[in-house]
């Protein structure tokens, strides 16, 4: 599936790395089954602590960091027209426009997204998906799920990722192995994202009482970050 929830709580500590003991609050409410998903995030946690985290570790420390780079530029580079349909059904004309000129230089100068010269030429790169497009459109999370293996998943966004799936114009490119080439590309990608962020999940972790609820946190936040595209959310403010 496109998108796995791990890997979006990978990018969750990117983006808040410094909220190492998120406090609870409102954002930790939408949680009614904690006791399960307490239990299944356990389990992936020895997961991770398994297999993935040595995975990663060794991938850092036998693949030089320009091949490593030019992975994730490669795998960025084939998101891109995901990131470009939700950009346009949510209205962003500017980010979808944007997204189209970084897959246009980067498949093009960029030696089919190995290299990044979008960035070097000052075209930002976004994120979108088809939860996040659900969430402008006003449909609500559901409560908060963490699933085996891929980890935070509420409704809202288990959807937005099979739809992804569908959004996907590499989703319908007929070659051979097509099944094997796509769960290579998903085991890349999350390959790329742990290995990129080894140190600021052991910081989350070690600095965290509680690191369920402080990924909870992060994870929600995150989410609402990237729905209001990076804005002040000024609805629903205390009123003093």
């Amino acid at each position: 599936m496109r998108g796995l929830s791990s890997a979006i709580l990978l990018l969750a500590c990117l983006v808040l790395g410094g909220c190492a003991s998120a406090p609870s609050g409102a954002n930790d409410l939408n949680d009614p089954y904690e006791s399960t998903n307490r239990a299944i995030f356990d389990f992936n946690q020895k997961l991770d602590r398994n297999f993935m985290l040595p995975t990663a570790e060794f991938y850092v420390a036998a693949v030089p960091e320009p091949a490593r780079d030019g992975v994730h530029n490669f795998l960025s580079n084939l998101n891109l027209p995901v990131v470009f349909i939700n950009d346009v059904l949510q209205g962003e004309a500017t980010r979808a426009a944007q997204d189209m000129g970084r897959f246009g230089l980067n498949t093009t100068i960029g030696v089919g997204g190995l290299f990044d010269p979008a960035t070097k030429m000052g075209v930002p790169e976004n994120n979108e998906d088809f939860g996040q497009t659900l969430g402008v459109w006003g449909v609500g999370e559901g409560p908060y799920l963490v699933l085996p293996l891929l980890g935070p998943d509420p409704p809202r966004d288990a959807f937005g990722q099979v739809a992804d799936v569908f959004l996907d114009p590499w989703t319908y490119v007929s070659i051979r192995e097509h099944f094997y080439w796509s769960a290579a590309r998903e085991y890349a990608e999350i390959v790329d994202l742990r290995s990129r962020n080894i140190d600021t999940l052991n910081d989350i972790e070690r600095t965290s009482v509680d690191y369920y609820a402080t990924m909870r946190s992060l994870y929600r936040q995150m989410r609402q970050n990237e729905i209001n595209n990076g804005k002040t959310e000024t609805e629903n403010l205390p009123n003093f």
